[in-house]
This record gives C-alpha cells, structure tokens and sequence, in this order.
C-alpha cells in the first residue's frame, strides 16, 4: 500500500539536493589538487554541483538511486511503491540529459560523477582530472 502523499513529503524533505556526503567529498579533493570552482551557480542549467570556470567545465556529483544510474544500486530500482518511484527517477534522468544538452550548447564541458565510482581518494582525483583535461 503506497504511503500518503503528506507523510511522503515530510519523508522527501530529509534529502538533500545540495552538499551531500559524495558532493562534499569532491568538494574537498578538488581543493586540496588545487583547483578552485563555484559552487551551484544558478545562473547555469541544470545548477551543476562544482563549476571550474577557468576550464569551462561543469561537474555534477550524482548518487546513483536518484539519478537511475546503471549500477547495482541504481539499475535494481526501487522495491516498494515503484508507482511512484519509477517515474520520479525517470524525469530526474530527463531533466539531467537537458541540462546537460543546454551545458553543451552555450559551450561548457560537462562531467558527471557517479557515487559508485568513488571508491578512493585517488581514483576521485583521476576522475577529476580526466574530466579537467577532456
């Protein structure tokens, strides 16, 4: 049986959209390489997580079960109230393709980093400078 909508947005509002563990992670090791970025610049589509404009490079930090990724935690999806879920994931995934398709167009470079794939610090800080050097 699917929760009420009101108990389902008190629940919604205990997520956060803005420095979540992974996001603050990166946060922290692009600081520490050096690097120097505004942070969720409304001004952009999509309001990226991390901007470099020095290197016209926007970067998001997804988790992987609100953005649908294709991992083991985002690909099972989730297993109760799929009548909501489902669909809510799925505009998430679309509104993630066109910010990004509105990034590339005004002529950003755009990263995504999955939460999956920040297994260490230094694997993070390779994937923060292959997205730099791109």
């Amino acid at each position: 049986m699917s929760e009420p909508s009101a108990a389902r947005s008190a629940n919604m509002s205990a997520i956060r959209s803005k420095d979540t563990k992974p996001e603050l992670r990166v946060r922290r090791i692009a600081h520490a390489m050096g690097l120097r970025f505004r942070l969720h610049r409304s001004d952009l589509p999509g309001s990226p997580d991390l901007v470099f404009p020095r290197h016209h490079l926007a970067m998001f930090v997804h988790g992987c079960f609100w953005h649908g990724h294709g991992c083991k935690r985002g690909g099972s999806g989730p297993k109760s109230n799929t009548g909501y879920w489902g669909p809510k994931i799925n505009r998430t995934k679309e509104r993630d393709a066109a910010a990004k398709e509105a990034l590339e167009a005004a002529g950003w470079r755009v990263a995504v980093l999955w939460e999956c794939e920040m297994k260490n610090d230094e694997s993070l800080k390779s994937q923060i400078k292959s997205a730099l050097e791109r």
